[in-house]
C-alpha cells in the first residue's frame, strides 16, 4: 500500500477569509487534520481552519509540553521541545504509513518562522511532503496599517525580537524598512533597539493583524505590559512616509552645517582606531560604507546607517554628499586608511563634480601595510612602494610597468589586492617581473587578516612563494636587495 502525503498548510494571519483557495480545499479533503496547541488545549490554527473542516475527519492535537514556562526535562527547554517534535513526527508517520494524507495546519506561512518546518525536516525524506504558502503576519500588518512595506530599491529586513538589543539595533540601522517578530517578553529590548537605531519614531506596533481584536499603535506609545506574543514591530517604507509628510531633500540647496568625514577604521578591531576617528564616528548623524566595515562600528542612538556593496564607491560617495548637502554630519568609513586604495579619492572625485561644495575631511587610519610590517619587524624601514595588483580600475599593462620600475629601483613593495576568485594569474606574473630584478632568496611577508580572528603571517622567499595560498584578504611585502631576516624578524636597514 502506498503511503500518504504530508501537507503543511499555511492559514494566513488569522482571518479565515485570507486562506488560499488551495488551503481551503486541502483542509476539506484531508483524512487527518493535525495542529499544535498549548496545554490548555485551545489551538489558534484549528480555530482559523474550523469553517473548512468536515465531519468524520481524524484530528491529531500536538500539545506542546512547554511554551514559556520552566521544565524539569533533563535536557531543559530545548531538550523537551526536541523530544516533543520527535514524538509528534512519529504520530504523523503512523497515519502516513497507513496511507492517509495528513494536513498539518500552520498559522501564517509554513516556512516563515512556522511550526510545520520541524515536522517537514523529520518526515520529508520518507514521505511526499509539500508546503502550501500562506499570507504572512508581516504582509497582514502592512495591510492593516495601510502603508507599503517597501518600494523601488528599498530593502526590507525581517528580524526575530529574540536577538540581543545591540545586534537588533545594528541591523535596523542598516536597512530602510523592517519587521521585528516575536515580541511579548522581548518588547523592551526591541524598543531599545529601535530607539538606538533611530527608527523608533517611524515604527508601528501591530497586534493580531486581521483578527477582530487587532490593535495598531505607534510603537513608542505602547504599554509593555500589554504586549502578547502575536504582535510585531513594523517600520514601513521610508519613501512613502516622506511623501505623505511632504518632507524632501533638496540636493541643490546649499549646505547648512553639513560635512563629510572620510574615516579610516584601521585593519581590524577598535584597538586600531585613532581617537580622532572614534570621535568623528560618534558625532556623525549618518554612517555610509561597505556593509562589513559598518558592522565594525558600534551603534549610537539616533544614528542612521547606509550600507552598500564593495563595488559601488561612486554611488556611496554621492549618497554621502547628498546627505551632507541637507545639513547632516556624515562619516564615510573605510578599512585601513581611507586615502590608500579606499574611499577618500572616490568622495573627493564626486565632490569635484558638484556645483555646491560640501566640506570633506579625511581622517587617517593604520594601513594594512603598516599592520603587516609590525607583525614581522620593520620591512618598510627604508624607501618602499605601495601597489595594487587589481586590474579592475587600471589595465594590467600599467601594473606590470610599475612593478618593473619598482623592481629596478630596488624598492620594498607592499602589494595590495594580490588575488581574488576571478583574478588568479596576476600574482604569478608579478612574481616573474620582480624576479628579473631580485634574487630568489628575497624575503616575502604574506600577511592575512592582520588583527582579525583568522590572522596568519608567514615569511617566505620570492623564489618559494606559493601563489595558490594567497587570496584577497592577504597583503604581501616583498623585500629589497637590502632586506634581512634575523632571529625570525624581517627588517630593511635605513642605510643603503
Amino acid at each position: 500500500m502506498s503511503t500518504g502525503k504530508l501537507w503543511g498548510v499555511g492559514l494566513g494571519p488569522g482571518d479565515p477569509e485570507l486562506l488560499t483557495v488551495k488551503a481551503a480545499r486541502l483542509i476539506g479533503e484531508a483524512q487527518v487534520i493535525a495542529y499544535h496547541s498549548a496545554r490548555h488545549g485551545r489551538s489558534i490554527a484549528r480555530s482559523v481552519a474550523e469553517p473548512y473542516l468536515r465531519e468524520g475527519q481524524l484530528e491529531e492535537r500536538l500539545v506542546y509540553p512547554v511554551t514559556t514556562e520552566t521544565t524539569d526535562h533533563p535536557g531543559g527547554y530545548e531538550g523537551a521541545i526536541a523530544e516533543f517534535y520527535e514524538l509528534s513526527a512519529k504520530r504523523l508517520a503512523e497515519h502516513l504509513d497507513a496511507g492517509r494524507d495528513v494536513v498539518l495546519l500552520c498559522e501564517g506561512d509554513p516556512f516563515f518562522y512556522g511550526s510545520y518546518m520541524y515536522m517537514h525536516e523529520r518526515l520529508c525524506d520518507r514521505y511526499e511532503a509539500e508546503a502550501v504558502p500562506g499570507v504572512t503576519s508581516v504582509s497582514a500588518a502592512s495591510a492593516v496599517l495601510g502603508r507599503p512595506l517597501v518600494q523601488r530599491d528599498e530593502v526590507l529586513t525581517v528580524l526575530p525580537g529574540t536577538l540581543p538589543a545591540p545586534e537588533l539595533a545594528r541591523r535596523l540601522a542598516d536597512t530602510e524598512a523592517a519587521a521585528v517578530l516575536k515580541l511579548g517578553r522581548t518588547f523592551g529590548s526591541v524598543r531599545e533597539a529601535l530607539a538606538e537605531s533611530g527608527k523608533l519614531e517611524d515604527a508601528y506596533y501591530v497586534e493580531r493583524a486581521t483578527w477582530q481584536t487587532q490593535r495598531v499603535e505607534p510603537f513608542a506609545e505602547v504599554d509593555p505590559e500589554s504586549v502578547p506574543y502575536f504582535s510585531l514591530a513594523l517600520v514601513p517604507s521610508p519613501a512613502y512616509a516622506s511623501r505623505k509628510s511632504g518632507a524632501s531633500v533638496d540636493a541643490s540647496a546649499p549646505a547648512v552645517g553639513g560635512e563629510v568625514v572620510v574615516v579610516g577604521l584601521g585593519p581590524a578591531g577598535p584597538q586600531w582606531l585613532t581617537p580622532e576617528a572614534a570621535e568623528a564616528l560618534e558625532s556623525a548623524d549618518h554612517l555610509v560604507g561597505y556593509g562589513p566595515y559598518l558592522a565594525k562600528v558600534p551603534q549610537r542612538a539616533g544614528q542612521q546607517r547606509h550600507a552598500s556593496g564593495n563595488r559601488v564607491e561612486a554611488d556611496r560617495a554621492r549618497e554621502a554628499l547628498t546627505l551632507a548637502q541637507g545639513g547632516a554630519r556624515v562619516a564615510v568609513v573605510s578599512s585601513g586608511d581611507p586615502g590608500v586604495f579606499a574611499m577618500a579619492s572616490a568622495v573627493l572625485e564626486q565632490a569635484s563634480l558638484q556645483e555646491d561644495a560640501v566640506s570633506v575631511r579625511v581622517l587617517p587610519g593604520v594601513t594594512a601595510a603598516q599592520a603587516a610590517a609590525s607583525r614581522v619587524g620593520a620591512p618598510l624601514g627604508h624607501d618602499y612602494c605601495v601597489l595594487s595588483l587589481s586590474d579592475r580600475l587600471k589595465p594590467w599593462e600599467i601594473i606590470e610597468k610599475r612593478l618593473d620600475a619598482a623592481g629596478a629601483a630596488d624598492l620594498v613593495l607592499a602589494i595590495y589586492n594580490p588575488a581574488s576568485r576571478t583574478r588568479t594569474t596576476q600574482l604569478a606574473q608579478a612574481r616573474e617581473v620582480l624576479l628579473r630584478h631580485r634574487a630568489p632568496a628575497t624575503p616575502v611577508v604574506v600577511a592575512r587578516d592582520v588583527g582579525g580572528e583568522e590572522e596568519a603571517v608567514r615569511v617566505t622567499t620570492l623564489g618559494e612563494l606559493d601563489v595558490s595560498t594567497v587570496d584577497m584578504r592577504c597583503l604581501l611585502i616583498v623585500g629589497s636587495s637590502r632586506t634581512r631576516v634575523t632571529n625570525g624578524q624581517v627588517w630593511t636597514p635605513r642605510s643603503y
